[in-house]
Formats: C-alpha cells, structure tokens, sequence
C-alpha cells in the first residue's frame, strides 16, 4: 500500500494574517482620500481667501481709496511677518505654499493701493513712496520717477568758475550687462545705420562703447545742430524697424487711417486714436527690441497712475557714455519725436541722473527740456564730450535744444 504522511492540518486565522482582504484594502485607503480631500479643500480656500484680498482694490473706485499710509503700512507689516515664518517654517509644504501665495496677494494689493493713490493724489503718492521706501522693493512700486532711491546720500550741484552749475555724477555701482545674440545683432545694425546716416563716422570699438564713441564724434563735429542730431537718430530708428513695422503700428496702435485709394479722402491719413490698449501693449513690447540700447526695462505705471510706463533700471547709454548730451540729442528728445510723428504715439522719456534710471511714458505728452523742471541744467561733471570741447578751447554748451 502507498506511505502516507502525516500532514499538520492548515489553519487560517483572520487576525494574524498577512494577506489583504477587498474589505481591508478600501478601510486603509479611506483615510488616504480623505487626507488627500481635506487638502484639497484648505488649499482651494487659500486661494479664494487670497484673490479676494488681492483684487478687493481692482474693483474700488478711486475716490474710495485714503491717501493716508496706514493700510499700505500695515500690509507692510503683514508681509515682514509672513517673511520671517517663511524663514523660519518646517517642512510643511503647504505651510509654505500658503504663506508665499498670502505674500504675493498682499504685495499685488499694495501695488494696487499705491496705484489708486497716484492717480488720486500724486503728491501724496510720492511722500508715501518716500516715506516707504527702505520698506518696498524698488520694482514693486508703480513708478519711481519723483521718488529718491533709499540710502543714496545726494551730492550737492556745485559751480565751476565761469562755467554755470554742473549736475553731479552717478554715485550708484554700475550695472554689469549681459546681453542676448538679439541684442548684438540689433546693435550691430543700428551701429551700421549710424554710420550711413552720419556720412560714414565710425568706431573701432566694439559694442556699445563704439555707437558712442560715433555719436560723440557726430556730436562734436563743427557747426553740429541739436536738429541734425535729431534727424540722424529719427532715420537710424525707422530703418531699424524696417519700412512694414511702422505703417502696422500707425494703423492698430494709433489709430491712422491709411492713405489708400480705397479709403475716402476726407478720412485718409486722419488719426482716430491712439486706441485705449496702445500704451500698455507698447511697454511690453519695447524692453525686447531696446534692451540693446539702455539695458533691462519693465513695464509699470505713468505719473497719472495709468498703464503705459516702462522703468529702465539703469540706462546702458547713459552710464557708459557719462554725457547729459548724447542722452539728451541722441536718445530723449529723437525719441519722443520719433514716436510721435512716425509712429503716432505721444511719448515722454524722463531720465534721472542721480540714479541712471529712466522712466519712459507711453500716451503722455512731453514738456520742452527747457520747461522740464525735472530735467536739470549744465553737464554732468564727469562728462568725456565737455572735457573734448574745452580741450579744443570751446565753450558750447552741449545740453541745450
């Protein structure tokens, strides 16, 4: 007969099991989905919590809005506190999450507040930027045209001899540039555009230091004329732009009727705009194709509180050429001509010496140089082309229209 075994009889007890039955499984991942819920839920709440606090002031009208500080000091308040727990939070995540979107809302509720008040008050705006200013970033508030940079001790105008009063140096470190290849090339055409348009003057000198090396010398050439100056920069910009783009912005920018035989001749060549959303396209559109002549720009607010302001945070042309004239001749005054009555866009362009910055308007009507109170008078101190004129015996005066 076969050998038979003795085989212990298999138990299965339910309790000490490591199998997992269905009803198990879907207890354990219950609290899983309830966790993931709850989260969920607190993080959308968050949200909500902080577009409400955001967006409040968007939708008040302006009269509604205190030209005093104390809500905008406070959100200061708020936003140093929420800082110091960002430091010194754990390895919540959502801790974190909730703490940088509640930062974010509370600095774009500020910006919107500032905003409000420029447009209500100006004058309060600005002895509230003042007052501030060691306290919010730079490039957070809306504009910085009237408003001093903190801790910057200011130098005192001094008189040199017979000459009349210089405008003090730049104190500021200055700003290294790291330009992109769209940068050299639109430089490396604007720089041959010069040379056509000045009758052949030209540089050695690679990039940026060559186009003013060309400008200086096309500005202390005999007889030389603001005009002229203007003109040469007017035509370098529209070959630059090459013969489509202003025709395409006079059209759907500023509203000009085309001269076209299709059109009716009582309409033709009359502007019906600029169009509401110009000012504002325009300041995003300029940092990429004039980066290669003053350096990084971003878009913020006009004197008037509206959109259409472009911030240059430290204008290459001027630092590098030091010369209140070539920023005057070759850069402010082409420009807003070169806007308006080529492309059809009032501009104005207000640069500050003490700091090098240069706030650029977009819809605003400019003053004269002359009647600008905002636009010092005499050269900077440190200024190469006064220093050539009084080598060769001059005395013009290089800064004037």
């Amino acid at each position: 007969s076969p050998q038979t075994h003795n085989v212990p009889p298999i138990s299965f007890d339910p309790a000490t099991s490591t199998s997992t039955s269905p009803t198990r499984l879907h207890q354990s991942s219950v609290p899983a989905e309830t966790d993931l819920l709850t989260r969920l839920q607190s993080e959308a709440k968050e949200v909500y919590n902080c577009a409400q606090l955001a967006f409040g002031p968007v939708f008040q009208p302006d009269s509604s809005v205190s030209t005093e500080t104390t809500e905008i000091v406070k959100i200061c308040d708020e936003i140093d506190e929420l800082r110091n727990k960002e430091k010194s939070s754990t390895d919540d995540e959502l801790l974190m999450e909730s703490i940088q979107l509640k930062a974010k809302a509370l600095a774009f509720r500020r910006y919107e507040l500032l905003a409000k008040m420029m447009r209500a008050d100006y004058s309060a705006y600005v002895a509230t930027a003042s007052f501030l200013g060691s306290r919010i970033p730079r490039n957070e508030f809306p504009n910085v045209q009237d408003v001093p940079y903190p801790d910057l001790t200011p130098v005192e105008a001094f008189s040199a001899g017979e000459d009349s009063n210089l405008v003090p140096d730049c104190t500021m470190v200055p700003m290294k540039y790291e330009d992109s290849l769209l940068d050299k090339l639109l430089l490396k055409l604007f720089r041959d555009l010069v040379t056509k348009n000045t009758g052949g003057v030209t540089s050695e000198k690679d990039g940026i230091e060559g186009l003013l090396e060309q400008g200086r010398s096309f500005l202390l050439q005999p007889d030389q004329t603001s005009e002229a100056q203007n003109k040469m920069v007017r035509d370098t910009l529209g070959g630059l732009m090459t013969p489509v783009l202003p025709p395409f912005y006079r059209i759907f920018m500023s509203g000009i009727v085309p001269k076209a035989e299709f059109v009716p001749e009582d309409v033709r060549g009359r502007q019906i705009g600029p169009w509401f959303y110009a000012p504002f396209l325009t300041s995003f559109v300029t940092p990429t194709f004039f980066g290669f002549l003053v350096g990084p720009s971003k878009p913020n607010r006009r004197k008037d509180g509206q959109p259409g302001g472009l911030l240059v945070e430290k204008c290459k042309f001027l630092q590098e050429s030091g010369c209140k004239g070539l920023c005057l001749h070759q850069c402010k005054l082409p420009a807003q001509q070169f806007f308006a009555d080529e492309l059809g866009l009032k501009l104005t362009v207000s640069p500050n010496f003490e700091t090098q910055e240069c706030q650029w308007s977009f819809g605003e009507e400019p003053l004269p140089p002359q009647d600008d109170p905002s636009f010092p008078k005499g050269c900077l101190v440190g200024c190469e082309s006064r220093k050539q004129v009084a080598k060769m015996g001059g005395k013009a005066d290089l800064c004037s229209v």
